[in-house]
């Protein structure tokens, strides 16, 4: 009977471990679930904003291609609803980065159960950083990037009568500009995986080579021409995102004497 009493006991035991194994992972799917939609709320609220002012941002927008398209050329359209589904992308991927300090905020409340205490008073510098980098990554590419590659491409076809649409330029801008402000997110990666010890500086020196290789694949994902120049334009800054990655893993990479606490 002592014996029965003792199975039954640990078989209740491990459903009840179960239990509460499945409850913590539909917790963390919760949580992620809020994130999600608080953060799509904030996106339609700065859509919503954005939308009102979207024909003055793509006039800002269009910029790098009338500078180097022939005097009194400009962008065409080829369907009545060009201009109004236009406006409508270019508030969302305007509402994109102006709400990108509360998007990432957002990611950082759901991983920060995860973390130790010294690591969760980094809440601020990790909001501040990200979003910096995001938006300089941006910018970056709206700069000097993109028209980089309008003028190249615009000088292969000078032999032809160029009609360029709205939709096939904010297309690729937009991919250019979410790319590399993904892509400059790069060091604070690395500084993440520093803390969490999964990487360190010795490795990312010994896994350099790679990692060029690495970025120079994804200059050529993110390039939408096959031109050397135009790809070098692209790796460049994010070698030099790599090897500041380098520095902070050094500086900020987890010690073998940490307790976390």
């Amino acid at each position: 009977m002592s014996n029965a009493a003792h199975e039954l006991t640990d078989r209740m035991s491990g459903e009840s471990d179960e239990n509460l194994d499945r409850m913590s992972l539909l917790d963390h799917l919760d949580e992620l679930r809020r994130r999600i939609m608080y953060s799509a709320i904030a996106v339609f609220l700065g859509f919503l904003g954005c939308w009102y002012l979207a024909p003055t941002i793509f006039h800002w927008l269009q910029q790098p291609i009338l500078v180097a398209l022939p005097e009194g050329e400009q962008l065409a359209f080829t369907d009545l609803a060009g201009p109004f589904l236009l406006y409508i992308k270019v508030a969302f991927l305007s509402a994109l980065f102006l709400t990108s300090p509360f998007i990432l905020s957002q990611v950082w409340f759901f991983i920060q159960p995860g973390l130790y205490t010294k690591e969760r008073r980094l809440a601020l510098p990790f909001i501040f950083f990200t979003s910096l980098f995001f938006v300089a990554g941006g910018y970056f590419g709206y700069r000097i990037a993109f028209p980089m590659v309008v003028k190249f491409l615009l000088s292969v076809g000078e032999d032809f009568k160029q009609v360029v649409t709205i939709q096939t330029y904010f297309s690729m801008m937009s991919k250019i500009l979410i790319g590399l402000a993904l892509v400059f997110e790069m060091p604070m990666l690395i500084f993440f995986l520093a803390r969490l010890g999964i990487v360190s500086g010795r490795q990312l020196i010994k896994w350099f080579r790679w990692a060029v290789l690495a970025i120079f694949i994804t200059a050529a994902i993110i390039t939408p021409t096959p031109d050397i120049a135009t790809q070098t334009v692209f790796a460049v800054p994010m070698i030099f995102l790599y090897l500041l990655g380098i520095g902070i893993a050094f500086v900020f990479g987890k010690k073998p004497d940490e307790d976390g606490t």
